[in-house]
């Protein structure tokens, strides 16, 4: 089936990816039949915090009976629907009657606002929108409101909770014996919508077809040790590509595993339900690892269940990498991935200075890794170069945006990730840094350009230039430095921070610093030279003297 809104893969190299058995014909739907057919009575997802307890043949039935309901409400294969859920057990029972329907999930994160979700439902021509009613203190049914009210698209909005003016999700009619499982998607067909953070502007789209994405989930299964005895917890939001692939939620669903939910990641919330859950294996982000490393030390709960200690999303310094094994006593694993494909893992039998020191090697002997200078010319094995990459679950698109295709993809298919790394010989990667002018806070991924034409909205603003400073415990933080207007009044940084809070961007968009400058570096054609903004952040980050705003 063809798609002209995502390129996919020429057909050469589908009929390679079928040969070598990376691409099996399989569909997320029947993947949960079968699972559901060959162990009906093993707990698929826990939710502890909501007392929900399903079944492989419970979280089965539920997804073909909310289909049937979905179906019913007039959502059509090819449909997109934003869902923006926390770490709830719904979440699985809502993306899986959406992929047995064929219609689309686009992902959406719970710290998303208005700016974001409007661009989302708009952009995507959303039909349907899902959501809980309120979550960490705001109230989504407003949200909703006002974005229904903007996008004449969206019929529908379905809450898990007290809906409001809305419709609540468990209340969707579903008669399942007029659902006909013959109509669904195909292997092939596109599964989902997933965010990209971009380098520029709003996230671009990432289309992940059933089978590209299942290869992903297979693949991560033997290097992240995935048996049916797993127990896999979600920490970060279930929606990350993270969370949900590597292995993630679904990579624990194909092997046969649990699923378990935690509401909040701080220690004390997790270690509890590590302890009652005996949870093998968690994903986190740099920050949250360094958290619980600290916490770990003196914690009452047992955590001697887990095996498996990953951590991604940004990188993990090599010396809070070596905290881990001592003070958990079980495996780190590093993770370097993206959601436009390629996932990277260090294995259980890599040497400690492996796994301390590398991001991993690529899960799939066709995941094409290349290495090269600016001008695009190979460099030799250990010296840094720009990541290309391409393969059996690598996109080869995004979504309606062929602008950005010419940028991000070389002409023979490769992906320009972005990244700056080093390959060893053992064909372990190292990731030394961006090439792109992105900001990577704690692996929340921030648009430089997305912000500043924010804060260039405030009457007071001539210019705003925000650039990355490292920091040592998120990575790198977003500085902003701000030309006022000449006729402008004295601002302070916290008005400028709760200017672009109420523009509705997500909280971890808004500066952590804000500078005021007469004028910005420029270079020799008269751009700003945002590598000497940058330099200029980092001497100020280090000064003793530096006012932290």
């Amino acid at each position: 089936m063809k798609h002209p809104d995502a390129p996919l893969w020429p057909a050469e190299f589908a009929e390679r990816y079928r040969a070598a058995g990376h691409w099996r014909g399989e569909t997320f739907g029947g993947m949960l039949a079968e699972r559901a057919a060959r162990h009906p009575d093993r707990v698929a997802v826990r939710d502890p915090a909501r007392g929900a307890r399903w079944t492989y043949q419970e979280l089965d039935e539920r997804a073909w009976r909310l289909a049937a309901g979905f179906a019913a409400r007039g959502i059509r294969a090819g449909d997109r629907v934003v869902v923006q859920l926390p770490n709830v057990a719904e979440f699985f029972e809502v993306i899986f009657a959406l992929f047995r329907v064929g219609a689309l999930p686009v992902f959406a994160l719970p710290a998303h606002r208005e700016a974001e979700i409007r661009y989302f439902c708009a952009f995507t021509e959303a039909v349907a929108y899902v959501i809980p009613d309120t979550d960490a203190g705001f109230d989504f049914r407003a949200l909703a409101s006002r974005v229904k009210a903007d996008v004449p698209t969206l019929r529908d909005v379905f809450v898990v909770g007290d809906p409001g003016e809305h419709t609540p999700l468990d209340r969707v009619p579903r008669y399942p014996g007029e659902f006909d499982p013959m109509t669904g998607p195909g292997p092939s067909d596109l599964a989902f919508l997933q965010l990209s953070g971009g380098s520029t502007g709003v996230p671009k789209l990432i289309p992940r077809t059933h089978d590209d994405y299942i290869c992903s989930l297979r693949g991560s299964v033997g290097p992240c040790g995935l048996t049916e005895r797993s127990v896999y917890l979600v920490v970060l939001p279930a929606a990350h590509n993270f969370p949900l692939s590597s292995p993630g939620s679904l990579g624990t669903l194909y092997a046969g595993g649990t699923v378990v939910l935690c509401p909040r990641p701080d220690p004390a919330t997790a270690f509890e339900v590590i302890e009652r859950e005996r949870v093998t294996i968690t994903g986190l982000v740099p920050p949250l690892a360094l958290m619980w490393t600290e916490a770990a030390q003196s914690t009452p709960y047992d955590l001697s269940s887990l095996q498996v200690f990953q951590v991604g999303g940004a990188k993990f310094g090599e010396e809070a990498a070596r905290r881990v094994r001592p003070v958990f006593g079980c495996t780190l694993q590093q993770v370097f991935g993206m959601a436009e494909g390629l996932v990277n893992y260090t294995r259980p039998q890599d040497d400690e200075e492996t796994i301390v020191t590398t991001q991993g090697r690529p899960i799939s002997p066709d995941d094409e890794i290349r290495v090269v200078d600016d001008a695009g010319r190979e460099v030799p094995p250990g010296e840094p170069g720009h990541l290309l990459t391409r393969g059996p679950y690598t996109i080869r698109g995004y979504w309606r945006a062929p602008e950005h295709n010419r940028r991000s993809f070389t002409e023979d298919g490769f992906y320009r990730t972005g990244d700056i790394v080093r390959r060893l010989p053992s064909g372990h990667l190292v990731v030394e840094g961006r090439a792109k002018d992105q900001i990577n806070r704690g692996g929340e991924k921030i648009s430089p350009e997305e912000v500043e034409n924010v804060l260039l909205a405030h009457p007071s603003v001539h210019d705003v230039s925000v650039v990355a400073v490292p920091d040592p415990y998120l990575g790198e933080r977003a500085c902003a430095y701000v030309v006022l207007r000449s006729d402008a009044a004295p601002l302070r940084p916290a008005a400028l921070k709760k200017f672009v809070r109420e523009r509705g961007l997500a909280a971890y968009k808004v500066p952590d610093r804000v500078e005021f400058v007469d004028a910005f570096p420029q270079t020799g054609v008269g751009k700003v030279s945002r590598k000497d903004l940058r330099s200029a952040a980092r001497a100020v980050e280090a000064s003793p003297a530096t006012e932290h705003h």
